[in-house]
């Protein structure tokens, strides 16, 4: 399985409706190009979070799987798609840490959210520098307010650029070794008929 990346995700806002604090934001957009440290360039294809919508996800506070604030399956955090990103509400619970978290956003003190997620499909382009990634199916696991949002971690970015490049010389490898093969069954008919030919012509005479 690939590992677990994380990404700065939009703004939040925070709104209140019947007594029910509710943050709101974008966790995704997408089509947008993002510099991944100096390795590659990645953007989101719309349509990549169809799955993710189903599941079973989480909204934390700083990634810290102890600070629950909302669950899809309980219906406190909700997730759909539209034309600009992955869209998500969470109803903060009336809690200590629902209630400070409510404070801190509407005073401007925390304002950005992360998500977490694991590639399932993505697609690589290797002729431009740095490389261009787009991610085309993601698992989300967690999206999560936080205090530093933060770009991603950068080993998780190499290994992925680095699995990529592997990947695509294995696939030279055997593109080579299949047009290698291919040639030989080429030659191997050509000498067949070249033969069978010549006992055709050696009986006519």
């Amino acid at each position: 399985m690939s590992e677990l990346e994380k990404r700065i995700a939009q703004q939040i806002e925070l709104r209140a409706d019947d007594g029910t604090r509710t943050l709101t934001g974008y966790a995704a957009k997408f089509n947008i190009p993002t510099g991944i440290a100096d390795y590659f360039v990645e953007q989101i294809a719309p349509g990549a979070f169809t799955e993710t919508i189903k599941g079973d996800v989480r909204c934390l506070f700083n990634h810290d799987s102890d600070n629950v604030l909302g669950r899809t399956t309980s219906g406190t955090l909700r997730l759909w798609e539209d034309e600009i990103g992955l869209r998500f509400e969470v109803d903060l619970p009336d809690t200590s840490l629902g209630r400070d978290i409510g404070k801190l956003v509407e005073r401007r003190d925390i304002s950005g959210c992360s998500f977490g997620f694991r590639a399932v499909k993505q697609t690589w382009d290797d002729t431009t520098h740095p490389p261009g990634r787009t991610l085309e199916k993601v698992e989300i696991s967690e999206i999560s307010i936080v205090t530093f949002p933060a770009y991603p971690d950068t080993s998780v970015g190499l290994r992925s650029l680095e699995a990529i490049r592997a990947e695509a010389r294995e696939d030279e490898r055997r593109k080579a070794e299949n047009a290698a093969a291919a040639a030989r069954r080429v030659a191997e008919k050509r000498a067949a008929m070249e033969q069978k030919i010549r006992g055709i012509r050696q009986d006519a005479a």
